[in-house]
């Protein structure tokens, strides 16, 4: 089985603009999709908070609109991406939340 790392992209909502009757429900929809992964949930991640980007040369650079992260197990890419059925981040059914795949290579 392999790793593969789930990265979140989209535009983000500032936390403090999140009542906690949504933060709730927020909640409940990661929890109920993460039983639904079961074992293959490696690491359930994190929404990313501050931010930062510089280039080689030190200077700044622009920020990607990267939010999160979460970590599982599969077969395969097909079947990692078959896991991500139901993730609340692609809740709203349109093309501006977005989750890349990568598999992480063994050092």
């Amino acid at each position: 089985m392999a790793k593969f790392i789930l990265l979140y992209k989209g535009p983000a909502t500032p936390m403090e603009d999140i009542t906690p009757e949504v933060s709730e429900q927020i909640m409940q929809a990661w929890g109920a999709w993460m039983g639904k992964v079961g074992d293959a949930l490696v690491d359930g991640g994190a929404p990313f908070a501050g931010r930062t980007a510089f280039a080689g040369d030190g200077s700044a650079a622009s920020v990607s609109d990267l939010n999160g992260y979460t970590v599982v197990e599969a077969a395969d890419i097909d079947t990692a991406k078959t896991l991500c059925e139901g993730n609340p981040f692609l809740s709203d059914g349109t093309a501006k939340f977005v989750i890349e795949i990568y598999e992480l290579a063994p050092m």
